[in-house]
């Protein structure tokens, strides 16, 4: 029976190149020196650490142009608050998405049953496995799928016949 796996991961290693490429940025950049501007990532998360949040925002800005460039879409990443460090340190923790969250599953397997489409929708983990008799329709959910759900960067991946 054909099926679909519907998934939200990012190229971890175009990530961290992105964010390796910010950090020399950084360190050559003139309105950056003697400022204690970092970056670095950790399993799933980037910490951006600056002066204030303008200079924050000034790192994010990189970070984008950098991930834009390696392909990797902007919308993987979710935003913390600006946290304040001793002094007059301010930092940003930004995660990146991996996976499927269960009410966002939930949201399109409902969507998906609404539609009358002759498919099943089953949530396995993090993804959302899309199984029907015909290839026609899986195409069809698959394009009802990305014009309702706009705000998660999602792909489809393990199509079988």
């Amino acid at each position: 029976m054909p099926s679909f796996d519907t998934v939200c991961e990012a190229s971890m290693v175009d990530v961290k190149h992105a964010v390796e490429n910010t950090a020399k940025e950084i360190a050559t950049r003139f309105d950056f020196k003697g400022t204690p501007a970092a970056i670095e990532l950790k399993d799933k998360e980037i910490t951006l650490i600056g002066n204030a949040d303008f200079q924050l925002t000034q790192i994010e800005d990189i970070l984008r142009n950098k991930l834009t460039k390696r392909a990797v879409d902007v919308r993987f990443l979710d935003l913390g608050e600006v946290q304040k460090m001793g002094g007059d340190k301010v930092k940003r923790v930004i995660k990146v998405r991996n996976g499927i969250e269960t009410e966002v599953a939930k949201k399109m397997q409902r969507l998906i049953k609404d539609s009358k489409l002759k498919v099943q929708a089953a949530i396995q983990e993090s993804k959302l496995r899309v199984t029907g008799a015909k290839r026609d329709d899986l195409q069809a959910a698959m394009a009802l799928i990305k014009k309702d759900i706009a705000d998660i960067p999602l792909s489809f991946d393990n199509f079988r016949d």
